[in-house]
This record gives structure tokens, sequence and C-alpha cells, in this order.
């Protein structure tokens, strides 16, 4: 989108872009439209690069706490880099010279608040992921009086983030170009609908488990919200069972006569019946300690 959006506009762009405003908003500085075009990119394929390169050590040197980082600087690089863009192009948009620019005071001030806020969102995404990273040890479901347990597992499909990531990439696109003045405001309402199909899509494309001594918590997404809860006295049983999404009628959080289940890969999955008699079900990974501790949890509390 960065090398895409000045050549989409080239026809009502001049051959030299103002890229750089003076202090009082007037432009003091071009580049050719080609250069206006793959400089940012550049820009974004060695941030790209570097960041890779950080996660892949971080990775092995086992420094889990880099993972917040890393995405906090690809959200908010992207952001101001796209929003930059638009800017630049929206400004020279109908000009034959670019000393005739527009200001872009207005949507630098945006783009920056914008690029705060999707990098703090990404921060917190990624610390939440290493919050619920489980050990390695294997937990007895033998609870000696006065010691607490956790259990925790986490699942993801990665073709439900394909998904989510191909809508979320067509409403940028959307917005972008109407920033940049190359669609009008309807034909950007056409965002809308990707854009909360992306954010819905998403958001169940993965779960998280946690057995506490409190009782079963499932939580949706990197940010863990929204989360469903069963206090331990809320719990009848907990057992695995072995799910495919053919039976409960795809993928997703479904309902269907098997009663609730959060289906995101085919396999065993931690299933609980509450005392109502109601049945929930989640995919993840290690289901069977999972029900062993709540089962543990149930028959502590009742003795």
């Amino acid at each position: 989108m960065l090398a895409a959006l000045p050549l989409a506009a080239s026809n009502r762009l001049p051959d030299r872009l103002a890229t750089h405003w003076d202090a009082g908003g007037k432009p003091d500085s071009s580049m050719p439209l080609w250069a206006a075009s793959l400089f940012p990119a550049l820009i974004w394929g060695v941030m790209a690069t570097t960041v890779a390169l950080v996660l892949w050590r971080a990775r092995a040197t086992s420094n889990s706490g880099a993972r917040g980082w890393v995405g906090a600087t690809l959200g908010s690089g992207g952001v101001l880099l796209l929003g930059g863009q638009a800017a630049v192009v929206r400004a020279n948009l109908d000009h034959s010279d670019w000393r005739e620019a527009d200001t872009v005071t207005g949507w630098v001030v945006l783009t920056l608040v914008a690029a705060v806020v999707a990098g703090g969102v990404d921060l917190l995404a990624g610390r939440r992921h290493l919050a619920v990273t489980p050990t390695a040890e294997r937990p007895t479901m033998e609870i000696p009086a006065g010691e607490r347990y956790v259990w925790l597992s986490r699942t993801s499909n990665p073709w439900l983030h394909a998904t989510a990531a191909a809508t979320g990439v067509t409403a940028v696109a959307a917005v972008v170009a109407a920033l940049g003045g190359l669609i009008g405001a309807e034909a950007a309402l056409l965002a809308g609908p990707f854009a909360l199909a992306s954010v819905l899509v998403f958001g169940f494309a993965s779960v998280q488990a946690r057995v506490t001594e409190r009782g079963l918590e499932v939580a949706f997404g990197s940010l863990g919200w929204p989360a469903r809860r069963w206090p331990t006295d809320a719990i009848a049983a907990a057992r695995v069972e072995a799910r495919t999404p053919a039976q409960v009628g795809g993928w997703g959080y479904r309902l269907s006569g098997l009663g609730t289940t959060v289906m995101l890969r085919s396999g065993e999955c931690l299933v609980i019946r509450t005392h109502t008699g109601k049945d929930f079900a989640v995919s993840v990974d290690d289901a069977e300690r999972g029900a062993a501790l709540l089962d543990s949890l149930n028959t502590q509390r009742s003795s």
C-alpha cells in the first residue's frame, strides 16, 4: 500500500511531490513520484527485517519479553508510515506544482495519535500472551493443602488469522485510499463491513484456557477479551472428548447438539458440564491435564 498509493493517483499528482513542510505548514522539500512511492516502502522493509532479526534472537535466547515490543514497533510504525503516505498524497492531489501542496499538520497529528494507540494495543496484547505462557513442568493432580496450581493452554487457527488479515488489509486499503483522496466517502464506507469481519474473525481465531482454584476461564483473541468464566462450584464434571468441525457445525464459536464448542482445530477438547446440565468445550492442547485439575479442585472443595 505504501508503494501503490502514489502510483494509483499518479494522473492527479505533479511530477514531484512535496514530502516535507516547514513550521508554518509550507512545503519546502520534494521527491520524484517514484521516490515518494518507494522510500516509505523501503523504510518499512528495513523495519520489518530488523524486527524479524530481533524476534529470532529473542527466541534463540528465550527472551519472551521481546514479543510485546516487536508487535508495538510494527503496529505503530505501520500506522505512522501509512498515515504519512496518505497525508502526502492528499496534500499534493490535483496540484500542478509541489510548492502548491496543502498543509499536512492536522493529518500528522491524527497519524501520531493513531500510531501511539496502535503501539499500546500491540504491547498490551504481547504482555498478555506472555502472562499466559505455560511452563514445561507437569504438575501433579494431588494438591497439597495450602498450595495452589494453575493450568494454562492456548490454541490458534492460522486459517482464521489469514482470513482476518485479508479482510483487515482490504479495510485499511479503503481507508488509506479515502484519506489520500482517491475515493469518495461513500466508497470508503465499504471499509466498515470488512473491518467488522476482520475484528470478529481475529477475535475468535485464538483462545486461551486457564484453570485455577477459582474455576475455568476461557478468553478469546490476543487481548484475552471477551472471556467466559465458570467458578469451581458451577462445574459438575470435566472430561476430554475428541471433536471435529463437522460434528459441531464449523469453525469458531459454535452451538450444536453437543452444546457450545470453541472449535479451532480437530481433536481433543476440554469439556465441562455445569450443574444446569449444559456442556461447554474448547479445543486446546493438554486438555486431559486441565480436566484432571478441575476434577481435583472439585474433589478438594467437596472434602
